[in-house]
């Protein structure tokens, strides 16, 4: 038998066994029918039902922005950032990890923060005792005395004299539209003054290494390949990770 004519007979043998493997199935298992659709509604519950699913869907799609913008992620990230360049490990740790550990050390420091958002706004609204106005003026009092804490006031300056809005006498009247900005370059300057510091002593390593190579004659070789294993032997021997993760979370005290 040749090639061909074997894989003409495979070909015959699929063609035929398919139709009774599915119909054995569909005569086994039942198959679930999906139906998405626009009808009347029998009662008002249901509409209002609808509506609030649609909110949740919509919020949901919002949350990345609200968890980088509004929290301790975007100061986390940036100097984990830094550090890694510092290190040159180029990908390691890898963008996974990194985001990860942000993540976590993220949801560590807002709970106290969350705990109470769902203590006095969400809980009290799902049975039902204030309003969805009510809810969401107190449940963004915590969220936004945590950015005040955060924030220069240089930065909210900023924002509302861009606005052209007077600054408020109470901090916490300040318009969320102005403070997310404010909060967001106060945090990045932060995070930029964390990684000068971290950069120095390994730029220090670097110039010793560089200067020892250019003092043997060895031009053609990267001192960055050289440095790389002192500046990993430094970080472990401080315990760079607990000592930045510390400082890190301290910092939102």
């Amino acid at each position: 038998m040749s090639k061909k004519t074997g894989i003409i007979l495979l070909i015959i043998i699929i063609f035929f066994l398919i139709p009774q493997a599915v119909e054995a199935t569909e005569t086994t298992l039942p198959i679930p029918n999906l139906d998405i659709g626009i009808g009347q509604a029998e009662e008002p519950q249901e509409f209002v039902n609808s509506i609030n699913i649609l909110i949740l869907l919509t919020i949901l799609t919002l949350v990345p922005s609200f968890l980088i913008l509004v929290t301790s992620f975007t100061r986390i990230v940036v100097v984990f950032s830094f550090l890694r360049s510092a290190l040159a490990t180029q990908q390691t740790p890898p963008n996974q990890v990194l985001i990860g550990l942000t993540l976590f050390l993220t949801i560590f420091i807002m709970a106290p923060v969350y705990g109470q958002v769902m203590e006095e706004a969400v809980n009290p609204y799902l049975d039902g005792s204030i309003t969805q106005e009510q809810a969401i003026e107190v449940g963004g009092a915590p969220i936004k005395e945590f950015m005040l804490k955060q924030t220069r006031e240089k930065d909210l300056a900023l924002f509302a004299s861009i606005s052209q809005d007077e600054m408020p006498e109470d901090r916490m009247d300040t318009a969320f539209s102005s403070l997310i900005p404010a909060f967001v370059i106060s945090e990045l300057k932060t995070a930029f003054q964390i990684g000068f510091l971290l950069y120095i002593p390994f730029i220090v390593i670097d110039l010793i290494v560089a200067s020892i190579l250019m003092s043997m004659g060895m031009f053609m070789l990267p001192p960055v390949t050289i440095s790389i294993p002192f500046k990993l032997l430094l970080f472990i021997m401080v315990d760079g990770w607990h000592l930045i993760v510390k400082s890190l979370v301290e910092s939102f005290i």
